[in-house]
């Protein structure tokens, strides 16, 4: 009896130390998000064609200068948000490759603009 208590001790406290490993080597590997600034104004989006890095997430922040909402929106995203007049809205994205990714405000749909991921 006295070894199966030291065997199921000692399995205990090698699950307890592999969990604490890999949640520690979860935060290491962890990216911060670049950040992408936009904002609308005009029915313009400004910059039109925002850069950010590839293989790391994305925090996309809005900022809707006009009167009117608008529907930040994009299909190769997978993204939609709609902001305010004189908001921010802020879109998160998973990500991505190298490559361009559309975007358009669904309420003004000549209002266009790329995503450029190097």
């Amino acid at each position: 009896m006295s070894r199966l208590v030291d065997v199921m001790r000692a399995a205990r406290s090698a699950l307890l130390a592999a969990v604490v490993l890999s949640a520690g080597g979860g935060l290491v590997h962890a990216q911060e998000a670049a950040v992408v600034h936009i904002t609308v104004k005009n029915h313009r989006f400004q910059p039109s064609e925002p850069h950010a890095p590839a293989n790391r997430p994305i925090t996309i922040r809005v900022r809707n200068l006009d009167s009117a909402p608008i529907e930040f929106e994009s299909v190769s995203l997978r993204v939609e948000k709609v902001v305010a007049p004189g908001s921010e809205g802020v879109i998160n994205v998973r990500a991505l490759s190298p490559g361009r990714y559309n975007f358009f405000d669904d309420f003004h749909q000549e209002t266009q603009g790329t995503l450029v991921v190097q």
